[in-house]
């Protein structure tokens, strides 16, 4: 493809390897998440695909392999110096701080910034994505619902105004109406903002008709990468994740017991 059209890549692992003590959890793990797309990282429970957003946000130091970000080497470098360079992480099970209000939160998302005026623009810019945060906006974090929280999580990421925005299962524990809305959010965000995603998300529909590319994990391991809509296409897809109903519990069961590829 030409230089010209190509999309700069801002992320880069490169065959990445960490452990949980003597546990090895992803192996050999390469991918690129191109500047203004949405990548996401399906696989089952267990697959490494949390691990690997661990890794890159500075969590997890990886035991092998070179992570760059923005052309930077940020493999076992501080995990706030990481969000410093513009990388924002929102965990799986949202993780919001309980007892500071709304708007604390949020503001605490702006930590690394000093651009006050910027600060409060952002700050409305959220509030415009979740309008329900305004209406709680001195609500503790802790009574808000598991929607509002995830929606509060992700608006905290957002005030770090990042280039990279990690997503660990956004749609954890929501009705398909809020998941609905929650992912209208991230396409939002990705259109209106051209900020890069990443994706981690077992509901494989959803996550196919958001992003723009996809790779597929099994114990520890790329197995698969493509276009999105090709993978949507795929038969080894659409049998162990599209095939059963609704987040795929009895695709990944299946998933489980196959041992290859076809």
């Amino acid at each position: 493809m030409d230089a010209a059209v190509t999309p700069e890549i801002i992320l880069k692992l490169s065959n990445i390897e960490s452990y949980y003590g003597p546990i090895m959890a992803i192996r050999g793990i390469s991918l690129e998440v191109p500047r203004g797309r949405i990548v996401t990282l399906l696989g089952a429970n267990g697959a490494g695909k949390t691990t690997v957003l661990k890794t890159i946000s500075g969590i997890l130091d990886p035991q092998k392999g070179a992570i760059e970000f923005m052309g930077k080497p940020i493999q076992r470098m501080e995990a706030d110096k990481i969000v410093r360079l513009g990388l924002s992480h929102v965990p799986e099970g949202r993780e919001v701080f309980p007892f500071l209000s709304v708007r604390e939160n949020l503001t605490m998302g702006a930590y690394p910034r000093r651009d006050r005026v910027g600060v409060a623009e952002d700050m409305e810019r959220v509030y415009g994505y979740f309008p329900r945060l305004k209406e709680r906006i001195n609500q503790p974090a802790g009574q808000l619902s598991g929607g509002e929280q995830q929606m509060l999580a992700i608006g905290r990421a957002l005030m770090n105004r990042p280039t990279l925005l990690l997503l660990d299962e956004p749609s954890l524990g929501l009705s398909p109406i809020l998941v609905k809305e929650i992912f209208t959010i991230i396409r939002r965000v990705n259109e209106e903002q051209g900020m890069s995603i990443l994706l981690v998300e077992q509901n494989a529909k959803v996550a196919l008709e958001t992003a723009h590319y996809g790779y597929v994990l099994e114990i520890g391991r790329i197995v698969m990468n493509d276009t999105c809509d090709r993978l949507m296409h795929s038969k080894d897809i659409q049998e162990f994740y599209l095939g059963a109903k609704e987040q795929g519990a009895r695709g990944e069961r299946r998933w489980k017991k196959k041992k290859t590829w076809r």
